[in-house]
């Protein structure tokens, strides 16, 4: 695809940014509306599954949704995505019982599937590898990486002042809207090989795979971790991705090409999206139990408290595209982690009684969003760095999928870590508030040492050379694909 130039390019990317925030910000949205919706339809113990269900069908679906933006046409199934995401918010909306509402989710999920890699791969294909897509990524990964944080930001005010639904119903005109600009300001592009090939059995077994190993991680804390449901489950997923190695092996065009891992930046940057995922997903989940758990606070004051952290995330990924352009992607996501562990130890050692916002929140927040927005964009640029514009697609489903599936699995164990000391507490009478405020304390704990490990393995797996090399090339205006070391 010959790229756009000019305002266009500009107009291109504030779509595609706006979009990616809409999906990151509907893995958070409904979290301050969960008693609202619990309160109408009654859901008990299927309440998580209002979070779950988008989570499930979102990461399980990430790479098959690359793969056909790259076959079938990036712009074509950005576009179908997002109809499809607005008529299950829609839905969503309308519903009058928990099992509608919960499909409505999983739809969405979906939606987001087919949207996200191809809006990446199309941020990728527009804008020429070095110094211009490292500013173009640089807001993508401000506004995307603020989703998470506006998120519960939003959710609080619509459910305070307008009812649950519209945490649903406000996505329809964004979604139909970009939908409809997506024409005027996208070029299409896709795979141009001659044979254009579905690999229809990789592509049911990584997505089958996948979706049951994100169900087992999502579930195993409502029926446990050794019960035979985990473990029967678990091992059908892991024979499911095993027979997606093997068929990968024998396809002549296979769903993921594993040659693409033989590019060793984009697989350190993969490695270093699932354990980000792992730290960060799950920060949000207890802030907001603790401000409403502990420190009493309503959905709109939990949601107000989450306007710094947008802030800081916007300024620092801003920060982060000079970063990479000045000292290479390296250095830039070994900074970004060492904050990241360091707000969420600071996180760690939140209290009750005598805990407050501004001085059990509000301090580690700012470090901590500092580290996610620095992470963040050299972490997308490292994923797609020096990959073949064919493979654009690949390339963004392969590092979302990784952060999705970080995120359940570190939400999964955190949840647990947590809950097992508020429940030891609990059961000798303690507290519930210091039950729940020591709970929390483990879980930001392991949760800043798995920022710490992704450090350690970003200096390990990253290649200094293919770092250095794209920093230069950004610097001198190069738009070739720089060579990754192998």
């Amino acid at each position: 695809m010959a790229p756009v130039s000019g305002r266009s390019k500009g107009f291109a990317l504030a779509l595609l940014a706006t979009v990616q925030f809409i999906v990151v910000l509907d893995a958070s949205i409904v979290n301050v509306a969960l008693p609202s919706i619990d309160d109408d339809l009654g859901l008990g113990s299927n309440l998580s599954w209002i979070v779950n269900a988008y989570t499930l069908v979102f990461g399980g679906f990430l790479l098959l949704g690359g793969r056909l933006a790259d076959l079938l046409g990036r712009r074509r199934l950005f576009m179908t995505g997002l109809v499809l995401f607005a008529l299950a918010s829609l839905v969503g909306g309308l519903a009058s019982s928990s099992e509608m509402l919960i499909a409505a989710r999983a739809v969405q999920g979906l939606g987001a599937a087919l949207v996200s890699p191809a809006a990446l791969s199309l941020v990728t294909t527009t804008f020429a590898e070095g110094a211009e897509r490292n500013r173009a990524l640089g807001v993508w990964g401000a506004v995307a990486g603020s989703g998470g944080a506006a998120g519960v930001l939003l959710g609080g005010m619509l459910t305070e002042w307008a009812g649950w639904e519209w945490v649903l119903w406000v996505n329809v005109p964004l979604a139909l809207g970009a939908a409809a600009l997506a024409p005027r300001l996208l070029a299409e592009s896709r795979d141009e090989a001659e044979h254009r090939h579905f690999d229809i059995a990789g592509a049911v077994s990584v997505t089958g795979g996948l979706a049951l190993l994100v169900f087992v991680l999502v579930r195993a804390n409502e029926v446990g971790w050794g019960s035979t449901q985990t473990i029967l489950l678990g091992l059908v997923s892991l024979v499911l991705l095993a027979a997606f190695v093997a068929i990968e092996l024998r396809q002549r065009r296979p769903l993921v090409p594993f040659s693409i891992f033989s590019n060793r930046t984009l697989t350190g940057a993969n490695v270093i999206g699932l354990l980000t995922g792992m730290a960060l997903f799950s920060m949000f989940f207890f802030i907001t139990l603790y401000m409403q758990r502990v420190l009493g606070e309503d959905a709109l004051h939990t949601g107000l408290a989450y306007l710094p952290l947008s802030v800081v995330i916007i300024l620092s990924a801003g920060a982060a595209s000079a970063l990479v352009t000045k000292v290479g992607f390296k250095p830039t996501i070994i900074a970004g982690l060492l904050l990241t562990a360091g707000g969420l130890l600071w996180f760690s050692q939140v209290s009750w009684p005598g805990g407050s916002f501004s001085a059990d929140v509000l301090g580690p927040s700012m470090v901590a969003g500092a580290g996610l927005g620095m992470t963040f964009v050299p972490m997308t640029i490292a994923a797609v760095s020096g990959t073949d514009p064919d493979e654009a697609g690949l390339a963004s489903g392969l590092i979302n999928t990784a952060q999705q599936v970080g995120g359940a699995l570190g939400l999964a164990i955190l949840i647990t870590i947590s809950s097992s000391r508020t429940d030891d507490l609990l059961g000798t009478g303690g507290d519930p508030k210091v039950a729940a405020t020591e709970g929390f304390q483990n879980a930001f704990l392991v949760g800043s040492g798995f920022a710490l490990l992704g450090a350690i393995l970003a200096f390990v797996l990253l290649s200094t050379q293919a770092s250095r090399a794209h920093a230069a090339a950004a610097r001198a205006g190069e738009v070739e694909t720089v060579p990754t070391a192998i």
